[in-house]
């Protein structure tokens, strides 16, 4: 829809002060955008529902609350103090998930109709829209080699030192995936790839958000003591620090040099996600799924499809799509203005901070 020029306007998120919240993110104006995307939401959610068996009377009542639930989150996280200690929608979503499950009593009949783990998918299909190859093609040969041998490395180092500590095999999955590609997109397409327990996929998220805050602010200020030169702080920056958010804003306080690089390093991890995920879904299927205690019962093919997450298809898909099929331009275009809820946190970050010219 996207593609054929249906583009609706974003909202606006950015405020400073009461003065700012009123005139800008509660403006008439940019609730009728607001408006406009719930409307345009719930269509998709109502089709979601009905092609997933979904009672939809029961996943039309509950989206309003996943909605108002995500704007609020926006906004809180819309405030330049907020933005400046980095503390993305995510981990107010978060919060206000943990909050609501742990103090309050909600109806079963609501709890019965939250689709969020549709929506999680759908985002993330959507993600592979902004895995551009030609830009990852920027980074040239050593630099894409680079990425490769970070995500491997780390990736492996953080599944044996999980293993040592003991840690269970569905957390272990999760953690090794986020600090090695791209963080809480990466921990949320390997929990839906595993079909991992939301408690410990929060936990992950957690660790990865509030570990990135230290990361930023410290690692621009190690570089500088050692007088890293800016090519070589952004790509330690891009390969180290896990959000995409915290790279843009760490590189910038370096430099533009740094910036640049740090953010090509980190899509050439980003692109990553689409064969990561594959692959830990096949391996999970051979080792975690009953019929692989057997020797005789191996998992077949038909098994491996059945158990594969379809969205990461689609990730690679949509990634394949704007690399190859559509005009740079047009990409671009539709990338901006992509369904603010249907956004992955970081991107949405990303969007924000370059607005405010950070």
């Amino acid at each position: 829809m996207s593609l054929i020029s249906f583009l609706l306007s974003v909202p606006v998120f950015g405020w400073k002060d009461s003065s700012d919240l009123f005139s800008k993110v509660l403006s008439p104006q940019n609730l009728l955008v607001l408006a406009e995307q719930f409307v345009f939401v719930l269509i998709i959610a109502a089709l979601g529902a009905s092609f997933t068996g979904k009672n939809l009377r029961s996943a039309l009542t509950g989206f309003p609350v996943v909605f108002l639930l995500t704007i609020f989150a926006l906004v809180l996280a819309g405030n330049s103090t907020v933005k400046g200690l980095n503390l993305e929608a995510v981990i107010i979503s978060l919060s206000l998930g943990l909050i609501i499950s742990n103090f309050l009593n909600l109806p079963k009949w609501l709890r019965a109709s939250l689709s969020t783990g549709l929506f999680v998918k759908i985002g993330l299909v959507l993600l592979g829209t902004t895995i551009i190859f030609s830009d990852i093609l920027k980074a040239g040969s050593l630099g894409l080699m680079q990425s490769l041998v970070v995500v491997i490395s780390v990736w492996y180092f953080a599944f044996w030192t999980c293993k040592k500590l003991k840690v269970d095999d569905e957390t272990t999955m999760m953690i090794s995936s986020a600090v090695s590609i791209c963080g809480v997109s990466a921990a949320i397409a390997t929990s839906g790839a595993i079909k991992g327990d939301s408690k410990k996929l929060s936990y992950v998220i957690s660790m990865v958000l509030i570990t990135a805050i230290p990361m930023m602010i410290f690692m621009p200020i190690i570089a500088h003591y050692f007088h890293f030169s800016q090519e070589v702080t952004g790509a330690w920056l891009g390969g180290s620090i896990d959000t995409t958010g915290a790279v843009v804003a760490s590189g910038s306080l370096v430099g533009e040099a740094a910036l640049k690089i740090s953010t090509i390093v980190k899509f050439s991890q980003n692109v990553l996600l689409g064969v990561a995920a594959f692959a830990i879904s096949v391996y999970w299927t051979y080792t975690k799924n009953p019929a692989a205690q057997n020797a005789e019962q191996k998992p077949t093919l038909k098994v491996i499809w059945e158990r594969f997450p379809k969205f990461v298809l689609g990730f690679i898909g949509a990634s394949l799509a704007f690399s190859f099929l559509i005009s740079p331009e047009t990409a671009k275009t539709v990338s901006k203005k992509k369904t603010m809820l249907l956004l992955s946190p970081k991107n949405w970050c990303l969007q924000n901070l370059n607005k405010e010219g950070v």
